[in-house]
C-alpha cells in the first residue's frame, strides 16, 4: 500500500445519454435511466480509483458549503477518502456530460471561481511529507504546489488531458515538473509518437503516456529512450467512456509507485480502464487490486 496525495478538482457531474451528435433540438426528450448525477471530477476520480486499489489517499481540493458539497463529502466518507484536507468554498463545481453509444462526449464544466484560487501551501506541505507520490491535477489551485513538491523530492504525476501544442501555455508548468505525464490523443490523432518525441526533447519527463482509447496506449521511457505500444483490452459492454483516462492514469500510478516497472504498470492500467468503461459515471467501476490481477491472469 502506497501513500499518495491527490490535488485536483472535485465536482458534481450529471451524465446525459443522447442518441447521437450533433444533438437535434426538441422541447423535451424522455431518457429513462439516461440521466444521472454523482460526485466526480478528476481529483475525486483518481482518489476513488487509488483507494479501490488499496492505496492510502490524501485528497486536497475545494468544495462548497452548499448542498452539492454535502453530497461530495458523504461520498468521500463512504469510500474511505479523508475529507480532512478539503477547503471550504461558497460553491461546488459542477459539470454536465453528454455521451452517445459510440463513446463520444461533450462536457460542460462550471468551475465557479476555482481558477482564481490557490490551495493552502502549509496544508499541502504537512500532508505530503510522508507520501510516496503526488498527483497534481492541472487545475490552477494546484499549480503553485508543483515547485514545492519538486523541492521536497516527491514523485510528481499529472495528466494534462487533451493537448495539441507541446508549448501549451496553460499546461507548460505541469509538463515541466512532472516525472510521470499522461495525455489524451484526441487532438493529436495519427501523430502520437511524433508528438511524444517533441515533448520529451523539451521537458525532462521520465515517463510519458498517451491514452489512445480503443487503440491502446503509447508510452515513452527516458531510462531506455524507447517507445512502447500497449494494446487496449476489449470490453464488449461499453457504457460510458467518461473517466477512462483518469482510470488509466490512477492504476498506472498505483502499480508504478508500488514498485512495478513502467510497462507492466501500463498493461495493468489498460485492464483497469477497460473494466471501468462498463459503468456509467466517471467515478464508478473501479476494481480492487485483487480482482484486477485475476482479470489480468485470465486474459
Amino acid at each position: 500500500m502506497s501513500k499518495i496525495l491527490v490535488c485536483g478538482l472535485v465536482n458534481v457531474e450529471t451524465t446525459v445519454k443522447v442518441n447521437a451528435f450533433p444533438v437535434e433540438y426538441c422541447p423535451i426528450d424522455y431518457s429513462f435511466f439516461g440521466v444521472n448525477s454523482y460526485p466526480a471530477g478528476v481529483g475525486l476520480n483518481i482518489s476513488l480509483a487509488l483507494t479501490s486499489l488499496s492505496d492510502e489517499v490524501k485528497l486536497l481540493s475545494m468544495v462548497g458549503v452548499d448542498s452539492a458539497g454535502a453530497v461530495v463529502r458523504d461520498v468521500l466518507s463512504k469510500n474511505n477518502v479523508s475529507t480532512d484536507y478539503l477547503e471550504n468554498c461558497d460553491y461546488t463545481a459542477q459539470s454536465v456530460v453528454l455521451y452517445d453509444n459510440l463513446g463520444k462526449r461533450r462536457i460542460f464544466c462550471d468551475l465557479k471561481d476555482f481558477q482564481e484560487k490557490s490551495f493552502d501551501e502549509e496544508i499541502f506541505i504537512n500532508a505530503v511529507k510522508d507520501c510516496d507520490a503526488v498527483c497534481l491535477c492541472n487545475i490552477n489551485f494546484s499549480r503553485h504546489l508543483l515547485k514545492k513538491a519538486k523541492a521536497m523530492g516527491k514523485l510528481i504525476a499529472t495528466d494534462v488531458h487533451v493537448l495539441s501544442d507541446i508549448n501549451d501555455e496553460y499546461n507548460r508548468e505541469y509538463m515541466q515538473y512532472a516525472d510521470i505525464l499522461f495525455l489524451s490523443n484526441e487532438n493529436i490523432l495519427g501523430r502520437e509518437e511524433e508528438f511524444l518525441s517533441k515533448l520529451k526533447d523539451i521537458y525532462p519527463v521520465k515517463i510519458a503516456v498517451v491514452g489512445m482509447g480503443n487503440s491502446g496506449a503509447l508510452m515513452y521511457r527516458r531510462d531506455d529512450d524507447k517507445f512502447y505500444k500497449v494494446p487496449c483490452v476489449e470490453n464488449n459492454n461499453v457504457i460510458n467512456t467518461v473517466g477512462a483516462g483518469d482510470a488509466l492514469f490512477s492504476s498506472f500510478v498505483h502499480f508504478y509507485t508500488k514498485g512495478e516497472d513502467a510497462l507492466t504498470s501500463l498493461r495493468y492500467a489498460t485492464h483497469f480502464a477497460s473494466y471501468k468503461i462498463g459503468f456509467d459515471g466517471a467515478a464508478k467501476g473501479f476494481l480492487s487490486e485483487e480482482k484486477l490481477l485475476k482479470m489480468v491472469n485470465k486474459a
